[in-house]
């Protein structure tokens, strides 16, 4: 299969001297500063990184065939995990989310994968270990978070917004268990046409950390021996449709 490729040139061009109103309730407004080939196990993608001005953080897109000016586009709205992506923990399930993205992403005409500077759902390093020794003795991830004084989940998307836009995609299909993401990204004004699962399989360290990410935070999972929600038997990736997606806008 030919793959097109994003037209680096032009997108670099039209970022050089970038400016904008901004995304969201700061106003982040961000750039693309590099694109390259990246050739990878789980196919060959270019990669795309932004320069947020805002917090001087650095956001990348992993971006397979031409997706500028394209419907329905496939995405993963992924956030940096040092613990599990790199070293490999099994406290939480990130590494295999990520991994499972990339080879869905990787055989497929066109689709996204946005990996976002927000470690620990954006309280940081250091507080997400802290949070995991308060876990260590008892609490779950969200008791954790609050005892630190932070909210359950401290991420924001208005950099992803903003890099969906900058890459010029008119409308995605987001790989999520999570609705929150769909609302914040609707809101941002970003067309999103459809929910596609992205379940893993738990493990022994990880079974109460996702339970507790759908009693709590009301991820689209069920791991507690129940039967799942139909939309974890969908292979096919058509999760949501239009209209369930509409309702969650209004509610926005």
């Amino acid at each position: 299969m030919t793959l097109d490729h994003l037209p680096i040139q032009e997108l670099l061009e039209e970022n050089k001297d970038h400016k904008c109103e901004g995304y969201g309730d700061d106003h982040i407004c961000i750039r693309i500063a590099a694109i390259a080939e990246l050739p990878t196990r789980f196919g060959d993608f270019q990669i795309v990184v932004f320069h947020n001005k805002h917090d001087d953080r650095e956001h990348t897109a992993l971006v397979r065939g031409d997706v500028t000016d394209a419907e329905d586009v496939p995405v993963r709205l992924h956030s940096e995990c040092l613990t599990g992506d790199v070293l490999g923990s099994l406290r939480c399930d990130c590494r295999d989310q990520l991994e499972a993205a990339l080879k869905s992403i990787g055989k497929l005409e066109r689709g996204i994968l946005l990996y976002m500077r927000q470690e620990g759902r954006g309280i940081g390093l250091v507080n997400k270990i802290r949070a995991y020794a308060l876990q260590d003795y008892g609490l779950d991830t969200v008791e954790a978070n609050l005892a630190l004084g932070f909210r359950d989940d401290e991420r924001e998307y208005s950099a992803a917004a903003h890099m969906l836009h900058s890459l010029k995609v008119k409308s995605i299909r987001l790989m999520t268990n999570n609705p929150r993401k769909i609302e914040d990204l609707i809101r941002l004004g970003v067309r999103v046409n459809g929910r596609i699962p992205h379940v893993m399989e738990p493990n022994e360290h990880n079974q109460f950390y996702l339970e507790t990410k759908a009693r709590k935070s009301g991820h689209l999972i069920d791991l507690r021996g129940r039967q799942r929600l139909s939309e974890q038997h969908d292979q096919g990736g058509k999760g949501m449709n239009v209209a369930q997606i509409e309702t969650i806008q209004k509610m926005v």
